[in-house]
């Protein structure tokens, strides 16, 4: 067993695709393509548009956000609900 720690201020800066005031903890990482990651948003703060590498559910555990295809069509997500974006699928989220 391990206790893990992801408050925000162990988050590091995300900077690929274009990303602004969005920031990540690394939590876990198994063998093959499990990953686990916290993702912090601040207000206006979003990961540009980019191929998702692995499958990803992008879930709101606090306030809400919103995520989109590879239409761009942003799509609002609240506290409690989450999006599952499949691996290959152009998207993007904040």
């Amino acid at each position: 067993m391990e206790i893990l720690r992801a408050d925000a201020s162990l988050a590091e800066p995300i900077v690929e695709y274009d990303s602004k005031l969005a920031a990540s903890v690394k939590l876990a990482e198994g063998a093959g393509e499990a990953h686990a990651y916290l993702v912090y948003f601040e207000p206006g703060g979003e990961i540009g548009p980019h191929e998702a590498g692995f499958g990803q559910i992008f879930w709101a555990l606090a306030g809400e956000g919103w995520v989109a295809g590879g239409d761009g069509k942003r799509q609002l997500i609240e506290q409690g609900e989450a999006a599952f974006i499949r691996r290959g699928e152009t998207h993007s989220k904040g």
